[in-house]
């Protein structure tokens, strides 16, 4: 049986890594890591774009390693799209590697979290005026790859409910 990965994405301070552990445990299944969090907090300078090639090249190999772990479905906090959109967004272009693996490299189904939580500030996030921002950005990059999401909005226990129903309907189809 082929493993279905569930990749949850969207803005800073959306909530991403709390709906992953808790699809997880709920799932009973595995969770990979944004490995992009560890790494930069790990930085001594600024981002650069090697920095950026390591995150992508970080993130696959961390999924790749944690795929023969899932229960019929990967939960993947971020993916390297999240990559291609701060190289876009910081450096007005993403690394080739990364443009070329996009379509190769596809989730089954997306949970895009809404901007509607609180910002919660954290050392590792840098714009909290920019939600609406990259929101309308992830939208975008979600459709050009043509991929199957669903927004998840609501208070925490509203998100979990809405994530939950939004991946069994995927899983029924």
């Amino acid at each position: 049986m082929s493993i279905k990965k569930i990749a949850v994405v969207g803005p800073e301070s959306t909530g991403k890594s709390t709906i992953c552990q808790q699809l997880a445990e709920h799932y009973n299944t595995v969770w990979v890591p944004e490995y992009a969090r560890e790494y930069c907090f790990n930085l001594t300078a600024p981002c650069t774009w090697e920095d950026e090639i390591n995150m992508f090249n970080g993130q696959l190999a961390v999924e790749k390693l944690l795929l023969p772990d899932a229960n019929k479905i990967l939960i993947c906090d971020t993916t390297f799209i999240t990559v291609k959109i701060w190289c876009d967004y910081i450096f007005g272009r993403s690394p080739q590697e990364v443009l070329e693996m996009l379509p190769q490299h596809p989730y089954d189904y997306y949970l895009l979290m809404d901007i509607d939580l609180p910002w919660q500030e954290d050392p590792l996030r840098d714009f909290p005026d920019l939600r609406e921002h990259f929101m309308a950005v992830w939208h975008r990059e979600l459709k050009a790859l043509n991929t199957h999401y669903t927004v998840i909005c609501g208070s925490n226990i509203q998100r979990l409910e809405n994530a939950v129903l939004a991946v069994d309907g995927f899983l029924k189809l």
